[in-house]
């Protein structure tokens, strides 16, 4: 349109324009865009999922997650101060053990002197008030890297059972303040909650990983703690990730079980569940920015396709407005540090 065309619409025009209704008006300054945001961030909100590992190196990188380390247990004390200075209330530990302490029944994930046993008590001693959450889980520890009891091809489930109610009362009797079963063994939850119970720790708590699929988005994951499967894929225990129905069966199931706090993984791909999740349950609900999504945002930024600051912040702002209570993300620190600035 011409100049001289737009003056005679814009005479035609009869001014003013009778808007009832102008949304803009609470979007027209930073002020007040903040004064009606409906979803705030806080570095409350995230919990960081670390890996120690009990090699001579303080920090070795992880190729598939930029910016991420294996640490020593040492390293770890260290980052782990950074965290609680940033105000992230919370730690995951997973351990990345070698090859020669993993065995089929996963003997190591009950050592009281085994690495992360003795990296909770390190945690716990310097750092009274940080949360230390602790993986329930076959697979870093299990010589065929699958979450339960591998015979004939295939996954047992209740004979796994047993050895994942030991594993959680060894990381309780280290001090671990809450248990995250990952697994997605059958019952999992009552049974670790029963023999909590009776070990007398009624007081440490089960995030379980309520809705966990069979994602493509765990591969970096498994390239740091060295755990992908040595034959078969994990299918038959995680969920398909065309199902959003049968995720509220498994999430009700945990509740019933005696779950403290219920997770979705992965995050982003699965919003739609975590709403769905969030309108179920009146339990905390967690979500797993995942190694990943994590990685993806990483490269895109490093690669100056996106703005990686303002990509992450979105992201982790879609996780929370979906229903998230808590987010795990490799991002924590980062993240915190800007919200706290």
């Amino acid at each position: 349109m011409m100049e001289a065309d737009y003056d005679e619409f814009e005479a035609d025009l009869d001014f003013p324009v009778d808007l009832p209704e102008r949304p803009r008006r609470n979007r027209k300054g930073p002020g007040i865009r903040r004064m009606v945001r409906e979803t705030i961030l806080t570095p409350a909100d995230f919990i960081w999922p670390a890996f120690v590992h009990d090699g001579k190196d303080d920090r070795m990188p992880i190729g598939a997650m930029p910016g991420c380390f294996r640490l020593s247990p040492k390293a770890l004390l260290e980052e782990a101060r950074e965290a609680v200075r940033a105000g992230v209330p919370a730690i995951a530990l997973f351990p990345a053990i070698s090859d020669k302490k993993k065995d089929s029944i996963a003997t190591e994930s009950t050592n009281p002197d085994g690495l992360l046993q003795t990296t909770v008590k390190m945690l716990k001693d310097a750092l009274p008030d940080l949360v230390v959450i602790t993986d329930v889980a076959m697979d870093p520890y299990s010589s065929d890297g699958h979450d339960g009891i591998v015979r004939d091809g295939k996954i047992i489930n209740d004979e796994t059972l047993e050895i994942l109610a030991m594993m959680a009362v060894s990381q309780a009797e280290a001090g671990a303040d809450m248990v995250a079963p990952s697994d997605m063994m059958d019952g999992r939850v009552g049974y670790i909650r029963a023999a909590l119970d009776e070990e007398g720790f009624s007081e440490t708590s089960i995030l379980a990983y309520s809705v966990k699929y069979a994602s493509a988005f765990y591969g970096p994951f498994r390239d740091a703690l060295d755990s992908h499967p040595r034959a078969g894929d994990k299918k038959t225990y995680q969920m398909d990730p065309a199902n959003a129905r049968e995720a509220l069966r498994e999430v009700l199931l945990d509740v019933e079980e005696g779950a403290d706090m219920v997770m979705v993984k992965p995050a982003l791909p699965y919003l739609d569940v975590i709403l769905r999740v969030k309108q179920e349950v009146d339990l905390p609900v967690a979500a797993y920015h995942v190694s990943g999504e994590y990685s993806m945002l990483k490269a895109a930024g490093e690669r100056g396709w996106l703005d990686h600051q303002a990509v992450m912040m979105e992201s982790h702002l879609a996780i929370k407005r979906a229903g998230a209570d808590v987010i795990l993300t490799y991002n924590a620190i980062e993240m915190a540090r800007l919200l706290g600035a």
